[in-house]
C-alpha cells in the first residue's frame, strides 16, 4: 500500500533549478487553458533606425504614427506522463511615410515527458523574427515550463533590420535516488540578420550537472557547460568553458530562490584589419599606383583568453496564472550583430498576471551592460521597460494599452546613445471570456 501511495514516477520534485533553465516549480504546476486573442491598435513611435544615413552621415530616424495588429496564443496541457506549453505573440505594424514595417513574431514551446520512474526528458524551443520591437518571448509566463532568460534569444539588437532567431535546447534527467539526480543536455542557436552590415551568429552548447536534495526545501549541486559561437563571413569564433555551484531553495509553496555561481574561460579568435605602413606601401605599390593598390590593409588574427564570472540568481513568487520575479546575472553572450562575443551583466524584474476578473497585466524592467570582446572593443548596453494592460469591457472584448521604452547606452560610441519609445491603444478580442493575454 505504501508503494502504491508513491508518485507514479520518480522525477525531481524540489525547487526549480535555474542552471537547468527550469521555470519556478509552482508556476509550471497548473494547467492554463489555451486562448487565442487579436487586437487592433493605433501606434506611435519616436524613432525607427535602419542601417542608412542622411546627407550629414547621421543615422536616419524619425517619429511616426501608424496602426497595427497583435495576435496571441497561449496555453498548456498535461497528460499522464507528458506536459506541453505553448506561447505565441505576433505584432504587425505599419507607419506613415516610413519604409520600415514593424514586425515581431515569437513562439516558445516547452515539452516534457516521463519515460520511466527514473528518466525524464525535456525540450524547449524559442523562435521568431522581428524588424522592430524586441522579441515577446523573453519573460516568465504561466504557459511555458522553462525560463527563456537561459536561452540565446536576441534582445539587444540596435538597428531595425530583420533578424530571424531560433534556440533549441534538450536534456535528459536521470533520477538515481529520491535525493540524487543527474542531467545532461545540449542545444543549438542561430541569429540570422538580413543586413550585410551586421553579423549573423550560430552556436552549440553542451551541459551536465549533478544535484542533491539536502531537504524537502533545499537542493545543492554543480554543473559544467561548453559553448561555441561562430559568426558570419568567417570573422571569428569563441569557445566558452564554464563551471558553477548551484543552490535552490523553496521558502513556501509559491516562493523560490535559485542561484548558480562560478567562472567561465573564453577563448576567442577574430579577424583584425591592420593598415600597412606607408614605408612598406612605397615598396609594394609605386606612388603612381597607390590609389589602386590592393595592399593598403592587411588582415591579422587576434586571439585572446579571458576569465570572467559566471553567475545567475532568480527569486520568484508564483500565482495560479502568473508570476512576480527578479533576476540578475553575468555571462558570455554572442552580442547583437554589431558587437560580437561579449561579457554581459543583466538584471530584470517582471510581473505577469491574467487571473484577475477583468484585468490582464504584464510589466517588466531590464538592465543590460556588456563589454565587447570580439570585432569591436568597447562597452554598450541598454535599459528597457514595458507595460501591457487589458481591461475587459464586454464578453470577449477588451480595451488594450501598451507602452515600451529603451535607452541605448555606450561610453565608447556616442552615436549609440539614443532613447526610443512606442505607445499603442486599441481593442482586442479573446476566444475565452477573459481579458486579452499578452503572454
Amino acid at each position: 500500500m505504501l508503494g502504491l501511495a508513491l508518485p507514479a514516477f520518480g522525477q525531481y520534485a524540489g525547487p526549480a533549478i535555474l542552471s537547468r533553465g527550469e521555470a519556478p516549480a509552482a508556476l509550471a504546476a497548473p494547467t492554463v487553458d489555451f486562448a487565442f486573442s487579436i487586437a487592433l491598435t493605433a501606434n506611435y513611435t519616436d524613432g525607427l533606425v535602419g542601417i542608412t544615413t542622411n546627407n550629414q552621415e547621421q543615422l536616419v530616424r524619425s517619429g511616426t504614427y501608424g496602426g497595427g495588429v497583435t495576435l496571441g496564443l497561449s496555453g498548456a496541457h498535461s497528460w499522464k506522463h507528458t506536459h506541453l506549453g505553448v506561447s505565441y505573440s505576433g505584432n504587425f505594424s505599419d507607419y506613415v511615410n516610413n519604409p520600415i514595417v514593424g514586425i515581431s513574431q515569437g513562439v516558445s514551446i516547452g515539452l516534457s515527458h516521463q519515460f520511466s520512474r527514473h528518466v525524464f526528458f525535456h525540450l524547449s524551443e524559442s523562435a521568431g523574427w522581428f524588424t522592430y520591437f524586441p522579441p515577446a518571448t523573453v519573460s516568465l509566463n504561466s504557459s511555458v515550463p522553462f525560463d527563456p532568460s537561459q536561452s540565446y534569444i536576441p534582445t539587444t539588437d540596435f538597428y531595425d533590420n530583420r533578424t530571424i532567431y531560433s534556440t533549441t535546447q534538450a536534456g535528459l534527467t536521470y533520477q538515481a535516488t529520491q535525493r540524487l539526480s543527474f542531467s545532461f543536455g545540449g542545444g543549438y542557436f542561430t541569429d540570422l540578420r538580413k543586413s550585410a552590415g551586421l553579423y549573423s551568429a550560430a552556436g552549440e552548447s553542451a551541459t551536465g550537472d549533478v544535484q542533491y536534495r539536502v531537504s524537502r526545501r533545499v537542493t545543492v549541486g554543480a554543473n559544467y557547460g561548453f559553448t561555441r559561437f561562430a559568426f558570419s563571413d568567417h570573422i571569428g569564433r569563441s569557445y566558452i568553458h564554464s563551471a558553477a555551484a548551484t543552490l535552490s531553495a523553496r521558502f513556501s509553496r509559491w516562493t523560490e530562490l535559485s542561484v548558480f555561481a562560478g567562472a567561465a574561460v573564453v577563448n576567442s579568435s577574430f579577424e583584425e584589419v591592420i593598415p600597412i605602413s606607408p614605408a612598406i606601401l612605397d615598396i609594394l605599390c609605386p606612388p603612381t599606383l597607390v590609389s589602386t593598390c590592393p595592399l593598403t590593409n592587411s588582415v591579422a588574427i587576434n586571439n585572446n583568453t579571458l576569465w570572467a564570472p559566471n553567475f545567475g540568481i532568480r527569486i520568484s513568487r508564483s500565482f495560479e496564472r502568473g508570476a512576480l520575479y527578479a533576476s540578475a546575472g553575468e555571462s558570455i553572450t554572442p552580442g547583437n550583430g554589431l558587437f560580437l562575443t561579449s561579457r554581459a551583466e543583466t538584471a530584470s524584474v517582471g510581473y505577469g498576471y491574467s487571473g484577475l476578473r477583468k484585468w490582464g497585466l504584464n510589466a517588466g524592467l531590464s538592465y543590460y551592460r556588456a563589454l565587447s570582446l570580439g570585432n569591436i572593443q568597447g562597452n554598450y548596453g541598454q535599459v528597457s521597460g514595458s507595460l501591457n494592460a487589458s481591461r475587459q469591457i464586454i464578453s470577449h472584448m477588451s480595451f488594450v494599452l501598451s507602452f515600451s521604452a529603451t535607452q541605448y547606452q555606450s561610453g565608447s560610441f556616442t552615436d549609440y546613445n539614443r532613447l526610443i519609445y512606442t505607445a499603442s491603444v486599441g481593442l482586442g478580442y479573446s476566444s475565452k471570456n477573459i481579458p486579452v493575454r499578452f503572454f
